[in-house]
């Protein structure tokens, strides 16, 4: 059975930093495409950043990109997402997410496996 557990969830101020973690078990990770997606109260799910098994990286939303970097350690099974200057409207459960194949950042409903979320809280 695959599971994949996050961390790093928190509550922060504006322009801080958090680093998410989401740890892979029950498939060989080195195999998988990751993405990591937000949702926030009363809005859609919304794509953050994906990667590729080998690391090739593309960001979802122009409001992430220069902040927000996502990565792998395919010998810990661990996909992370680093996130800097956070602001306010960064504030919402943020989700891993993981597919045999590439899926990227819009089509969220496409990835086979789900972490349980970890809240993130950014206060002006």
């Amino acid at each position: 059975q695959v599971q994949l557990a996050e961390s790093g969830g928190g509550s922060v101020q504006t322009g801080g930093s958090l680093r998410l973690s989401c740890v892979v078990s029950g498939y060989t990770y080195s195999n998988l495409y990751m993405g990591w997606f937000r949702q926030a109260p009363g809005k859609e799910r919304e794509g953050v950043a994906a990667i590729y098994p080998g690391g090739s990286t593309t960001y979802c939303a122009d409001s992430v990109k220069g902040r927000f970097t996502i990565s792998r350690d395919n010998a810990k099974n661990t996909l992370y997402l680093q996130m800097n200057s956070l602001l306010p409207e960064d504030t919402a459960t943020y989700y891993c997410a993981a597919s045999p194949g590439w899926v990227g950042c819009a089509a969220w409903f496409r990835y086979n496996y789900w972490g349980q979320g970890a809240q993130v809280t950014v206060s002006s």
